[in-house]
């Protein structure tokens, strides 16, 4: 049986990497043609904020490569180096997008900062081609499409990288859309309203930065080995103690290891059982604790001895 569970273990990791890579490969082919237009249209287009969505997209394609080799690690089996396994890798992945996040919108906003006091100190931006438009809008329809697959990937599999993937891939759709705004609104309203790119470069890097944070809180706090939240805590101790035999639990420590849960506990039983009777009240436990939470979940449970009130 134990090999059995371990074999569909090794299985299910497999086809979740292979889910992963896929859509993740799919993101970096339409992230390279976007790099290499955007960036294109933006320089003949006369567009800051163009040429800064295409570094976006760059950005982009940076996180997929990120992904994919992380992933590729927290899906291998646990050994003596790693005995809880490899899923903090998945973890690290997803704060390495979010940090990539903020960086990329601090840039923005640092570029856009310096060219609105360009234009207050009188300086002149050239008005953005249509070429920059036709861009803003290919890009937002595309990658708003790439975030609408990855994110249902992502939560299909409940890979938190995947999501922040997908999160990096609807940030360049929202980068897109404040180029369009902006672009369109220099076009439109002529040379004296050119200042509209730059601003909208720098309402995108806000977009961007507070989506990075969100990314990057809850998987810091994981990597700090911080406990699960305490609904969650709470739903193991019922869980168990809804199990016939266990008397009380305490000593509960919990921790995320990726996308599977680590639970230590101490169970009491009743001491006048045998140590067969006690051992099968903590298998029981291990098997209810894993169907409410996932097969993947690592649970360590100390069987212990209740007073005997006689």
């Amino acid at each position: 049986m134990a090999g059995k569970a371990i074999c569909e273990e090794s299985v299910m990791r497999n086809t979740r990497e292979r889910e992963i890579q896929k859509i993740t490969l799919w993101g970096a082919v339409v992230n390279v043609v976007l790099t290499a237009g955007k960036i294109a249209a933006g320089v003949f287009g006369r567009s800051a904020a163009m040429v800064a969505d295409g570094v976006h997209s760059l950005s982009d394609l940076l996180s997929d490569i990120v992904v994919v080799v992380f992933t590729h690690i927290s899906s291998k089996e646990k050994d003596n180096e790693h005995s809880f396994g490899h899923g903090k890798f998945e973890t690290l992945a997803t704060l390495i997008v979010g940090v990539i996040l903020i960086v990329v919108g601090a840039d923005l906003m640092g570029k856009g900062v310096r060219s609105i006091f360009a234009v207050i100190q009188g300086q002149s931006i050239p008005r953005p081609g249509y070429v920059a438009l036709i861009a803003a809008a290919v890009s937002i329809v595309s990658k708003e499409i790439l975030y609408q697959f990855t994110a249902k990937v992502g939560k299909k599999i409940n890979s938190p990288v995947v999501i922040a993937n997908a999160w990096h891939h609807r940030s360049d759709a929202l980068s897109s859309i404040g180029a369009l705004i902006g672009i369109g609104g220099a076009i439109i309203l002529g040379d004296r309203w050119t200042i509209l790119d730059p601003i909208a470069s720098c309402a995108i890097s806000i977009a961007i930065i507070v989506v990075a944070v969100k990314i990057c809180m809850p998987n810091l706090a994981e990597l700090l080995d911080t406990a699960l939240p305490e609904e969650i805590q709470k739903e193991i101790m019922a869980t168990a103690l809804s199990v016939n035999g266990v008397k009380d639990i305490h000593e509960l420590k919990t921790r995320r290891n990726g996308i599977s849960f680590i639970i230590i506990a101490h169970v009491v039983v009743d001491p006048a059982i045998s140590v067969v009777e006690a051992h099968d009240i903590a298998t029981e436990l291990e098997t209810a604790l894993k169907i409410r939470f996932g097969q993947e979940s690592q649970i360590n449970i100390h069987v212990e001895p209740g007073v005997d009130a006689q």
